[in-house]
């Protein structure tokens, strides 16, 4: 049975404005029910800021450098993060309310400053102003959302209605056969080969599933290059800033003529060269705009002017109408240069919601290849799709999913990505066949480190890499041989000993006080054994907890939520747990895809702590704990070091 496209993008949409109304209200709530310093708890926002430097810079933009008054204290732990859409607002103003303020984008952020890039000048009401800085709803993205689905839902007789057929439901998928490829990257494995030369013979979908390790982005990076080989283009997206830029990074590197498109304070400062903001502002022929509006501000500000000699009738109606034509000029410049420069790239890097429909005006690609794209939500997804013939999901459904406010959304599905959905329609093989193909040899991890995840996710079918299947921390020069870095895996269980965890204050995420002092105990063991602190990271579910070891634990050791770890990686990684209740409630813990990211983050070492008789009331971490018995890894608290 066809499902019709009005019934299917009408709920959709109905599914974005309950996460839309969601954001809002949260919004709303730490800006009017919260305390500035309960605000500040959350992370979403940072309050008594003062002015420390202005500038200009990313493709002329205002640059406004935020501190604390005290120049001596460090930022509170924040949420915000380079590319943060940021709603700036002067503490105590008359004006001041969730809707004012100046919109922004975190351009910079270090311990004690925070940069912000934005569009206007700040005007305040006080000689001596503090400020407060929110994340923002984006409501661009939304906008975009919604303009995406309509068009698919309308498109008719287009390449477009095809491609919303077949992902749909409603018309199949077709592949032909291609020619054997000759490779640009001689090392890849048997299964990133067989999935590039699937998903080039794909004429409308395939997906490329890739678990923690196994090579994704060079897998891409050889798609794309067979790509332009054949002298098609190629539109590549993902979710994250971090992972375009990773991408992009990696075909510059080789010789690809790629482009990022975003705002420059959202791309990693090494790449922003490559940008299209910066490429336009460079370009010879802008100097010629920049004089144009420049006389064009210059003949405004002269109509204006109050002369004593009385002007000729309609003299300053036609310097207005002289300086709106140089500047139409002006901008006409610009978007030819744009046209001309968007015209030569062969790849076109950006985010899912960062492709403006204007700017493309009537441009396709021959190819769309979506990375993370089992993180990103369903309408997100349709944004690029009406730009290309064809497109690549690339993603694992088995780790994050699209993160999603609204409970009424998830019910309806809305943190189940476009890519999940399709896997569960056609099936989820393990090597071949269907839609999909997976990738199979993880280049990261040690095997006793990937091989519950691979058994409880992925049916078994992952394998270690030879140079990777037995590295341990001892194995490194500077590391000296003990228990702890000649084994990948510890397990150390907090029951019966009163581990107990606590409700954050006023919040509602939990903490564990003793279990974080723990977690500190075995960094220090992990420096004093030579690793650097550069190597180690620690990963707990509750941001509490995170907070928490942030503050007690003042060296350079990364300390994240899951969430802010997925895709990266670092020698030994400590997982703290948190639940410990005489319940055997586990609570945020039943989302196991999240925990599978945090158990494949560790290269060497892998240390988990946890209170067994709270989390093994759930049937995955019982499995977890007996398959760390199994390898040796199960220590009791009571055990000495």
């Amino acid at each position: 049975m066809k499902i019709s496209p009005t019934e299917y993008f009408g709920n959709l949409s109905l599914l974005l404005d309950l996460e839309a109304e969601a954001e809002k209200q949260e919004a709303l709530r730490e800006r009017t029910k919260l305390s500035p310093k309960e605000a500040e708890a959350t992370g979403n926002s940072i309050i008594n800021l003062v002015i420390r430097e202005e500038g200009y810079g990313l493709g002329g933009r205002f640059l406004l450098g935020l501190g604390k008054r005290n120049e001596t204290l460090h930022l509170p732990w924040t949420r915000l993060g380079v590319g943060s859409p940021v709603i700036l607002s002067e503490e105590g103003a008359s004006s001041s309310n969730s809707e004012s303020g100046w919109r922004g984008i975190v351009s910079a952020i270090r311990r004690d400053a925070i940069q912000i890039a934005l569009n206007q000048f700040v005007e305040t009401e006080s000689d001596r102003p503090t400020f407060r800085l929110d994340r923002s709803p984006d409501e661009i993205s939304r906008f975009r959302q919604k303009q995406a689905m309509e068009s698919a839902r309308s498109a008719v007789s287009s390449r477009l209605e095809i491609l919303r057929d077949v992902l749909i439901g409603n018309v199949g998928a077709v592949f032909e056969k291609v020619e054997p490829i000759h490779l640009f990257n001689k090392n890849l494995n048997p299964s990133q080969i067989e999935a590039v030369q699937f998903a080039l013979s794909a004429e409308d979908v395939a997906i490329i599933h890739g678990p923690p390790g196994t090579g994704k982005t060079t897998t891409l990076v050889e798609l794309i290059r067979q790509i332009t080989r054949r002298g098609e283009t190629v539109l590549a997206v993902a979710s994250s800033n971090l992972a375009v830029d990773n991408l992009l990074e990696r075909l510059i590197d080789a010789n690809e003529n790629a482009i990022r498109l975003g705002h420059p304070a959202r791309v990693t400062p090494a790449l922003r060269e490559h940008t299209l903001d910066l490429l336009v502002e460079n370009h010879p022929d802008v100097k010629i705009a920049d004089k144009l509006t420049r006389d064009a501000y210059a003949l405004r500000d002269q109509a204006v002017k109050w002369t004593r000699a009385k002007p000729e009738r309609g003299a300053k109606q036609s310097m207005r109408e002289e300086a709106k034509d140089m500047l139409r000029e002006a901008r006409q410049i610009e978007d030819q240069i744009t046209e001309m420069i968007l015209g030569k790239a062969r790849v076109v890097c950006a985010t899912v919601t960062g492709l403006d429909r204007e700017r493309f005006g009537e441009k396709t690609f021959d190819w769309c290849i979506m990375d993370e794209a089992s993180q990103t939500t369903e309408p997100a997804a349709w944004i690029p799709l009406q730009f290309a013939k064809r497109i690549v999901f690339a993603g694992d459904h088995q780790q994050l999913p699209p993160t999603v406010l609204s409970p009424e959304a998830i019910r309806g599905g809305f943190n189940i990505s476009l890519m999940e959905r399709l896997l569960a329609l056609h099936g989820v093989p393990a090597v071949d066949g269907g839609w999909s193909r997976m990738l199979n040899v993880q280049y990261r991890m040690h095997q006793d480190i990937m091989s519950f995840s691979s058994e409880f996710f992925y049916d078994g079918n992952l394998q270690a890499d030879e140079a990777v299947r037995t590295a341990l921390l001892s194995d490194l020069p500077q590391v000296t041989s003990s228990p702890l870095t000649s084994t990948p895996i510890t397990f150390i269980d907090t029951a019966g000993a009163s581990y107990d965890e606590e409700l954050e204050p006023d919040g509602e995420s939990r903490m564990n006080p003793l279990e974080a002092e723990l977690v500190i105990k075995k960094v220090n063991i992990l420096l004093e054994s030579g690793l650097h602190a550069s190597q180690i990271a620690v990963i707990s579910p509750y941001s509490a907890q995170v907070k928490l070891l942030r503050e007690k634990l003042k060296l350079e050791v990364e300390i994240d939520s899951v969430d802010g770890f997925q895709g990266r990686e670092k020698e030994a990684v400590i997982v703290s747990l948190v639940r410990s209740n005489r319940e055997g409630e586990v609570g945020f813990l039943a989302d196991t895809r999240r925990m599978n990211v945090a158990l494949t983050r560790a290269r060497r070492k892998l240390i988990v702590i946890g209170d067994s008789a709270t989390i093994t009331n759930h049937q995955f971490y019982e499995k977890m704990v007996k398959y760390f018995e199994s390898v040796g890894a199960y220590h009791s608290v009571w055990e000495a070091d």
